[in-house]
């Protein structure tokens, strides 16, 4: 707690040496926040000015000034902060007659506390301005854009310089520039921000990875399908999504005429309204109840790698980790209410087995029981009986599974508890992968049925997952994951042949075709050997090989691994032999 109060005390300096610098400035909010804190404001500033503003920083905890805390009614404090407009507003949603300030040497903040008792508490070596951003006031497009200050704070010296070396880590690992570097992907304003433009190296990333996923997927019981990209205003309002989902879902098109017939402002003769779709499940329920089920049928397992569409904010989109479109490793498994149990064990295992394969070990990953609020149940659909077990059951499983798992409640999606995995990265952000989601309302909205052993109609349950989350999310953290050096098997270039001339070139196609069950690339570019060798190293292929006379002469090839690791002149049966 003590260091909660040292960043919440830390953004209140911040404010203080800011005020003392920059006169006029009008001020927002500023909280502590997971390594450190920052604090909203409107004033002009640039990354060089962040050193004068910590060096105040500094001498105002030098001074060992006092945090006092005094209570005021609102109309005085209105008085108090009348040329704040900001705070005025915060002042005027206060339900309370009374209100707290804090005050520290010469500044007043409004402040609810608490704080430490003065600024000597303070290790001035523990803690630094890291960068600027724009904030919205409030969080609101609508709203003014005021200036973000970032500090980070930690109880040591130690502490923060270990941080600051992981922050360095991640930049040098963040999936957006390595994407550029290893020209994989990108995104345009003209093509669609939050959409996602796959080069060719990346998209056979891509490839690879979504065959390992089809053929996991048949070898643990799967069928496959494919729905369309849109469908029906009247199927998610069957669904529920168009009254529980609609903040996350674009608004309708109108298909009952052409974009021409519109441009000349035509009537529509038949409207037909049509939403790009958010999630796939409504089609895997439409080919469910398109025949008679019958119990001995289930369960049915029908897994889709299906792209969907969800309204994200312009400031909100990141790469591939928050996008507008993207492609969910989609699977439902519908099932009789005996084999709930033994459906959503097989599910844990193949999302660890995932994770394993694609070299992220069990400590990386931290799983949520993300529950209803039972505060809320508006929000919600279903029953209370559903509710109560559904969750039940997915806590029974996850103990029995021995998940380390945290409860978290008002965190289930609307139609059900769910199970959530999150993947820690370089800096120990968690990001949400695999999720496994009990859903008893879209089987009861859909009326679905089967024929049970005593030739009854029964409803059954149905369970939304997915492991990867999504392709692009997933593909993201690999990135970074890996410091874009992939694992040979998932690498889109494994080995490039590097010809020293143009008189080598004829045999450096040899030794590709002798390699052909490789993906290769020979480099055929008029460059140095010096040049080509470095090319390769910043591409982070696994292997480079280099043919010139003396590789002709003996028939043998000079191997360099990834790393510059030089594993010198071989032959090709013998660099076959290599553990790959």
């Amino acid at each position: 707690m003590q260091l909660e109060n040292i960043k919440h005390s830390l953004s209140h300096i911040l404010a203080h040496a800011v005020n003392d610098l920059y006169p006029d400035v009008k001020f927002g909010i500023g909280p502590a926040i997971e390594n450190g804190f920052y604090y909203d404001m409107e004033v002009e500033l640039k990354e060089e000015d962040l050193e004068k503003i910590e060096k105040r920083m500094k001498e105002i905890i030098k001074s060992n000034i006092p945090f006092e805390k005094e209570e005021l009614s609102k109309e005085e404090a209105r008085k108090l902060f009348k040329d704040q407009p900001y705070k005025l507003e915060l002042i005027n949603e206060i339900e309370e007659d009374v209100v707290s300030i804090y005050k520290v040497g010469s500044f007043t903040d409004l402040c609810k506390g608490p704080h430490i008792e003065s600024t000597s508490q303070i290790d001035s070596q523990a803690f630094t301005l890291n960068k600027l951003a724009g904030a919205y006031w409030k969080g609101s497009e609508k709203n003014k854009m005021l200036t973000r200050v970032y500090g980070l704070a930690f109880e040591s010296k130690e502490e923060l310089s270990n941080h600051i070396e992981k922050l360095k880590e991640a930049e040098k690992r963040d999936h957006r520039k390595l994407g550029k570097e290893l020209d994989l992907f990108h995104t345009e304003e003209e093509v669609g921000i939050g959409l996602i433009l796959w080069h060719p190296k990346g998209a056979l990333i891509w490839r690879i990875i979504e065959d390992f996923w089809y053929k996991k997927h048949l070898e643990n019981g799967y069928d496959l399908v494919r729905t369309p990209h849109i469908g029906n205003k009247k199927l998610w309002e069957r669904s529920g999504h168009w009254g529980f989902y609609s903040g996350s879902m674009y608004p309708p098109l109108e298909v009952g005429q052409s974009l021409e017939e519109i441009q000349q402002n035509k009537k529509v003769n038949e409207s037909e309204q049509f939403l790009l779709k958010p999630m796939n499940c409504p089609f895997h329920v439409s080919i469910y109840n398109s025949l008679p089920r019958s119990y001995k049928e289930l369960p049915f397992r029908w897994a889709e790698a299906g792209t969907v569409y969800r309204f994200e904010k312009k400031g909100e989109l990141s790469g591939l980790t928050r996008v507008r479109g993207f492609t969910q490793d989609d699977a439902h498994i519908i099932c009789r209410e005996d084999q709930v149990e033994e459906e959503l064990k097989k599910v844990i295992d193949f999302i660890l087995f995932i994770y394993k394969s694609f070299g992220f070990d069990a400590n990386s990953v931290k799983v949520y029981l993300s529950l209803r609020d039972e505060q809320d149940k508006d929000k919600y659909a279903g029953t209370d009986e559903g509710w109560d077990f559904s969750e039940s059951v997915l806590r029974k499983v996850a103990t029995e599974k021995n998940l380390n798992f945290i409860e978290e409640k008002g965190e289930a999606a609307f139609y059900g508890p769910k199970l959530d995995f999150k993947i820690k990265d370089v800096l120990g952000r968690e990001w949400q992968c695999s999720t496994l989601q009990f859903d008893f309302n879209i089987p009861e909205r859909f009326s679905m049925s089967f024929t049970n052993s005593k030739g009854e109609k029964e409803q059954p349950y149905m369970l939304h997952r997915a492991l990867f989350g999504s392709f692009e999310r997933f593909i993201g953290l690999l990135i970074e994951h890996y410091a874009g050096a992939f694992p040979f098997w998932l690498s889109p270039v494994q080995i490039k042949i590097i010809p020293v001339g143009e008189s080598h070139r004829e045999y450096a196609k040899e030794i590709a075709e002798k390699l052909k069950d490789y993906r290769i690339k020979i480099d055929e570019d008029d460059e140095t050997i010096g040049k080509k060798i470095r090319a390769g190293e910043m591409e982070k292929i696994p292997y480079l090989i280099v043919v010139g006379d003396k590789e002709i002469e003996n028939k043998t090839i000079s191997v360099r691994q990834r790393g510059k690791i030089d594993l010198g002149e071989m032959t090709i049966d013998d660099f076959s032999k290599i553990e790959k």
